[in-house]
C-alpha cells in the first residue's frame, strides 16, 4: 500500500480527499500545517506528498524545499487556488513534479497520483543495488558490507534488512513494515527473530560510531547517521 502524505488545512477539503484516496487503496497521512507535515516526513516513510500551497506558519513552497533537502527522488504535487504562470512555475523550481489547481476531481488527483506512483516504482526497479551508510557500503546483490578494504559476508536476511534500514535511514520504521516485508509475516516468535538480527546488525556496524540503530519502543527501529 502506497503511504501519502497529504497537508491540506481546510478541515473539510481534507476530510473528503483524505477518505476518497483511502477508499481507492491509499495509506494517507494528513497534515494540517508545514510544520506538522516536516514532523510526519523526519518520522515516517512516504510515497509521495500532495502539498497545498496556502498554510499557515509556513507555505507549500517552504515545505517542499525543506522535503527535497532530504529526499531528492519523492515525488510532490502542489494543490493550489491559484492560476498564476509565475506561482506553477516557482512550484516546479522548488522541485515539485506537478500541480493541480483548486477545485479539483478525486479521479484527475488519483490519475496524477498513480503516474508518479508507476514512475517511482519502475525508476527503483532499475537502481543499482549498492548503498552506503557512514563508513560502510552494502553490495546488496553479493550479499558483502564493506569497510575500506574489509568485506563482510552476511546472509540474505541480515542484507535485506539493512538495506530497508539504510532506504528509510533517520526515520522510523515500523516493526510490522519490517516483519512483512523480510519475514513475511507479523507474529511473535517471528518478531524474537527480528530483534536477533538487528543485534548482528549492530555488531557490524559497530566500528562507526556515527552510526547506530535505535528501538523505538513499541514501534520499531531507526537506523541513525550523524
Amino acid at each position: 500500500m502506497s503511504h501519502i502524505l497529504y497537508v491540506e488545512d481546510d478541515e473539510v477539503l481534507g476530510f473528503v480527499t483524505k477518505d476518497n484516496l483511502e477508499l481507492n487503496g491509499l495509506k494517507v497521512s494528513h497534515a494540517k500545517t508545514g510544520k506538522e507535515a516536516i514532523k510526519l516526513f523526519r518520522n515516517d516513510s512516504f510515497d509521495l506528498c500532495l502539498i497545498d500551497v496556502m498554510l499557515p506558519e509556513m507555505d507549500g513552497f517552504a515545505v517542499a524545499e525543506e522535503i527535497r533537502s532530504r529526499h531528492s527522488e519523492i515525488p510532490i504535487i502542489f494543490l493550489t487556488a491559484k492560476s498564476l504562470k509565475e506561482d506553477r512555475i516557482k512550484g516546479l523550481k522548488m522541485g515539485a513534479d506537478d500541480y493541480i489547481t483548486k477545485p479539483f476531481s478525486i479521479e484527475e488527483l488519483l490519475l496524477k497520483i498513480q503516474v508518479f506512483l508507476k514512475r517511482k516504482y519502475i525508476i527503483g526497479k532499475q537502481e543499482v543495488n549498492i548503498l552506503k551508510i557512514g563508513k560502510y557500503e552494502l553490495d546488496a546483490d553479493n550479499l558483502n558490507l564493506i569497510n575500506g578494504d574489509q568485506s563482510c559476508q552476511m546472509t540474505k536476511k541480515e542484507a535485506d534488512l539493512l538495506k530497508l534500514l539504510i532506504i528509510n535511514k533517520n526515520k522510523i520504521t515500523e516493526r510490522s513494515t519490517i516483519l512483512e516485508r523480510i519475514w513475511g509475516e507479523n507474529d511473535y516468535f517471528m518478531g524474537r527473530s527480528m530483534d536477533v538480527f538487528i543485534s548482528r546488525l549492530r555488531k557490524y556496524l559497530k566500528d562507526d560510531d556515527d552510526i547506530s540503530i535505535e528501538n523505538i519502543h513499541g514501534v520499531g527501529f531507526r537506523l541513525n547517521e550523524k
